[in-house]
């Protein structure tokens, strides 16, 4: 069952609050939890940022608007309490609570108008959190340059993608030095392998690298060309990367053998090289900050 918007959220919550006691945040969850059907599954569901759950995020941030319409109030770090305002809305009874709900109160207005909007109220036109908001505008960001970086790659010559390989490689704490990297990949044209580059600094274990910079899909005797040309140099280790994308046989093929053969299409070497800042340059760097609660705790 789908997460609940933070919305739908916030009639429930204020109606936890009704007893007039003080309730925490994760004894919240739980109660919702059930009163929405939600599974397990339902609740470990992440946020694109994998640093919080879905579900914890829209409660949070139902319990934040009820907080700034002066319906709740937090007496400690993860708390709430009915307020004398909430307790008028709840005699009403009322249906549901939203934003339009809130914007009869003054301090919700002030909080909700945008900075660069004047007087404007802003009314969220959507029922995503700033969060989601914020990753979903993130992710569109990073999907666009993955294409255009891509592109960029599939045009660039056979020896620029073989230096463009080793740049990320290194990036990525292979290889050992970039001198040495550089001696390798690209070097030995035995049997398949395009390269031969250290698993480590040390140069423990040693990884055989091809590289092809194709528009078609590689398919499965390339990818088994590949994986007999370890034996000629006692590798078992191989990347075999792509601008194009591998067929259904040739990852299965790969996935079955002894061999550890990692095969990296075109749209992951786009956002290895993007994780690892290959070939892109940052513009703008946003921080998102909370309020620190224990600072406010007086002895």
């Amino acid at each position: 069952m789908p997460v609940p918007d933070y919305q739908s959220l916030m009639l429930p919550l204020l109606q936890i609050a009704s007893d007039g006691r003080e309730h925490s945040l994760s004894e919240a969850a739980d109660h919702l939890a059930r009163q929405f059907g939600l599974s397990k599954e339902d609740r470990r569901e992440m946020l694109a940022s994998g640093i919080q759950t879905r579900f914890e995020n829209r409660i949070g941030w139902a319990r934040t608007y009820l907080k700034k319409a002066g319906l709740l109030e937090s007496p400690g770090r993860g708390k709430f309490r009915l307020t004398e305002r909430g307790q008028g809305v709840l005699a009403q009874r009322p249906t549901r609570i939203d934003v339009r709900f809130l914007l009869q109160y003054p301090e919700f207005i002030e909080f909700q108008r945008s900075p660069r909007a004047g007087d404007k109220q802003h009314v969220p036109e959507e029922v995503r959190t700033p969060e989601d908001s914020m990753e979903t505008g993130y992710q569109a960001l990073r999907q666009e340059l993955a294409q255009e970086l891509l592109e960029k790659v599939r045009a660039c010559s056979p020896a620029f993608f073989e230096r463009l390989v080793v740049d990320l490689l290194v990036a990525m704490g292979y290889g050992g030095s970039r001198r040495d990297a550089g001696e390798a990949i690209g070097r030995s044209g035995d049997g398949g392998i395009d390269g031969i580059i250290k698993e480590d600094s040390l140069g423990l274990d040693v990884v055989c690298i091809q590289a092809k910079r194709w528009g078609d899909t590689v398919s499965r005797p390339i990818v088994q060309a590949f994986a007999g040309s370890l034996d000629g140099q006692r590798a078992k280790k191989g990347v075999l990367i792509t601008t194009s994308r591998f067929s259904q046989d040739a990852r299965e093929f790969a996935g079955k053998i002894d061999k550890r053969i990692v095969l990296i299409e075109g749209e992951r070497l786009a956002e290895l090289m993007i994780d690892h800042s290959i070939g892109v340059t940052e513009v703008v760097q946003y921080v998102v900050k909370k309020i620190d609660q224990d600072y406010f705790i007086e002895e």
